[in-house]
């Protein structure tokens, strides 16, 4: 099968230099046809595909919103059953006192108590708006989960020191004390 070109050459109606010039406009067209063809952007789904990145980040922010949450309330379980499996009693007759955001606390406990919170043995931590006394060491592991929750440590309290230091009240250390005196 001949083009049609080849077809009108042979019945003479056309020559060979219009049909030439017919091929190279035809050429030139698609030329520039071609050049000025811009790749179609689709908009639909241009768009979706941005709104499905802005999900995604969404979905990402609120998963990490919530885990975060999740790890408060783990540290929160944490130290509240360090802290109950852990209290002393508190019965008592003798008042210990300690500080708390400025004000002065008060809690009743036996004199064994007493002494062992004044030599830093045991530490006030609070629970549900109440104060607990647990084990130093329990209270230095509640404290690196939630440094809020220790309130007083007696190890840690310098108030009752007048504002004197150790090296001015052993100045006399290096002297030594005769064998022959009483009390």
């Amino acid at each position: 099968m001949a083009s049609l070109q080849d077809q009108l050459l042979k019945a003479g109606l056309a020559d060979k230099a219009t049909a030439k010039q017919a091929r190279a406009d035809k050429r030139k067209k698609q030329k520039q046809k071609n050049k000025q063809k811009q790749p179609v952007v689709d908009e639909a789904a241009l768009a979706a595909q941005q709104a499905a990145e802005e999900k995604k980040a969404r979905s990402r922010e609120l998963n990490q919103l919530q885990q975060q949450e999740r790890e408060r309330r783990s540290i929160a379980a944490q130290v509240r059953q360090l802290i109950t499996v852990n209290k002393q009693p508190r019965k008592g007759e003798t008042l210990l006192n300690f500080t708390h955001d400025n004000v002065v606390k008060r809690m009743y406990v036996s004199e064994e108590i007493h002494k062992q919170v004044t030599k830093g043995r045991l530490t006030v931590v609070m629970l549900d708006d109440a104060y607990e006394l647990v084990p130093t060491p329990v209270a230095d592991k509640i404290a690196q989960r939630d440094e809020a929750s220790v309130i007083y440590r007696a190890d840690l309290d310098k108030s009752g020191s007048d504002g004197k230091d150790e090296a001015e009240d052993d100045w006399y250390a290096d002297y030594e004390i005769p064998d022959d005196l009483t009390w």
